[in-house]
């Protein structure tokens, strides 16, 4: 059986994960533009697998508004990117 973690934390643990593997420093959140290819996946599974919304998430990747967000994530999923 799976440990029950908080939703927050378990969302904060797939950003550290996803930062880990693209040996990214948190720093790169800001720095990169806010449409970045690799923050938009990591934005899909976010939603994919935690209970955050779309608000947090665009404020926790700095990707502008959740408005913007949802616009890069139904984009996504039209093209396959899933």
């Amino acid at each position: 059986m799976k440990p029950i973690i908080p939703r927050g934390r378990s969302a904060e643990l797939i950003i550290a994960e996803e930062l880990k593997r693209g040996r990214w420093q948190e720093a790169n959140l800001k720095t990169r533009p806010k449409g970045d290819s690799v923050k938009v996946a990591l934005a899909a599974r976010l939603r994919a697998e935690t209970t955050m919304t779309v608000g947090w998430i665009a404020e926790r990747l700095a990707m502008c508004t959740r408005g913007y967000l949802n616009h890069l994530l139904y984009r996504r999923r039209k093209l396959g990117g899933e």
